[in-house]
């Protein structure tokens, strides 16, 4: 199966290990896994109002 990889210098995605554009490393692009208790909550919020008031 394959997985979606992040060139971070280039911001593309590929399922390659190397960004086809710039030869770099890529990471895997993975969202943080579900919690009840959603750690990440404050910052998903905090990031939308912004987006929204731009």
């Amino acid at each position: 199966m394959a997985t979606i990889h992040f060139c971070p210098q280039c911001h593309c995605y590929t399922l390659q290990d190397h960004c086809p554009h710039c030869q770099t490393k890529t990471i895997l692009n993975k969202p943080a896994r579900f919690s009840p208790q959603d750690h990440y909550g404050k910052y998903r919020r905090a990031l939308k109002k912004l987006e929204a008031s731009e």
